[in-house]
């Protein structure tokens, strides 16, 4: 009976299934598509789906949780259902020792994770639930704006490209009309020799 409980015989299994599952599928196929062969092919696979689900009556259904360790009693419809001793004492369950504070301390521990757990779900709730759909307008409207945005900083930077130049010519004409009052002011002297320069 362990081998039916093995990882090996599990895997077999699951295989066989999946396998079988396959075989039927593709003789459906070929049924539906009117391929050669199909009658063939789809009974072959329906005799090897029933012998797989003859197969799992036969075993019977195996238990993934062993509450029965923790709980004595629990696997039998008139079990007297007793929790495993708590406190100091330790109780042996199928060979494994359990203490009963250890095994509180470790469902405590795993209710905290579920009820973060909670809190994550109810969170990822909310973000389904949220309305997304102007989201593709709102980001075609912003990347019109960055796009904007790019294009007046490149004219800002002209602009300050423009005002500096603008600014050195207004120096050199301030500095050509200096010299020039200047030429002005000694033609006027040398044209009246008597006014006070």
């Amino acid at each position: 009976m362990s081998f039916l409980h093995s990882k090996g015989f599990k895997y077999f299994k699951n295989l066989v299934i999946g396998l079988g599952a396959a075989a039927v599928l593709l003789g459906a196929l070929f049924k539906i598509m009117h391929w050669e062969g199909a009658g063939l092919m789809l009974t072959i696979g329906m005799l090897v789906e029933a012998a797989i689900f003859a197969f799992l009556g036969i075993i019977g259904p195996e238990p993934d949780y062993y509450w029965e360790k923790l709980y004595p009693g629990l696997d039998r419809y008139d079990g007297d259902v007793q929790p495993i001793a708590t406190g100091g004492a330790s109780a042996s369950a199928g060979g494994v020792a359990l203490n009963g504070p250890v095994v509180e301390e470790k469902l405590s521990g795993m209710l905290g994770e579920l009820q973060i757990m909670s809190k994550s779900m109810s969170s990822l709730k909310a973000l389904q639930d949220a309305d997304f759909s102007g989201a593709s307008d709102q980001i075609q409207a912003m990347g019109n704006f960055y796009g904007k945005l790019n294009e007046a900083m490149g004219h800002l930077a002209e602009t300050t490209e423009d005002a500096q130049r603008y600014k050195e010519n207004m120096r050199s004409l301030n500095n050509n009309l200096g010299s020039l009052n200047s030429v002005y002011g000694n033609m006027l002297a040398a044209m009246n020799p008597n006014r006070p320069v």
